[in-house]
């Protein structure tokens, strides 16, 4: 069988001068009715709220988020705070009690893991 006799097979489209009507593609143009509209319009409306919803939740979490790291944060402050005293108290020939607490807390802390 050759080229010619496959394309002679296939039916053969009238291109000129005809033109094909009714074949547009896309969205047609109409009328919804009233309860369609309503009905979309209440599932925006509950869409809307759902999303209002989502949104105060995340801040919520956020703020708690938020809250919870600055209260870490003055917690390591005054840790600081407190080691600086330390170091001034040591430099000054003192020793301080706090310190003496804490060496002990980390010899029972080894004893325990050996």
């Amino acid at each position: 069988m050759e080229v010619d006799d496959i394309h002679s097979q296939e039916p053969k489209l009238e291109i000129e001068g005809s033109k094909r009507e009714g074949t547009k593609r896309g969205r047609k143009p109409g009328r919804k009715s009233k309860s369609d509209m309503k009905a979309k319009l209440e599932r925006s409306r509950q869409s809307a709220r759902e999303c209002r919803a989502r949104k105060k939740l995340r801040y919520q979490y956020l703020e708690e988020l938020v809250a919870n790291r600055e209260k870490a944060v003055f917690a390591l402050h005054r840790e600081l705070d407190q080691y600086r005293q330390w170091a001034k108290d040591i430099d000054e020939g003192k020793i301080p009690e706090g310190l003496l607490k804490l060496i002990e807390e980390e010899k029972i802390k080894k004893s325990e893991n050996e």
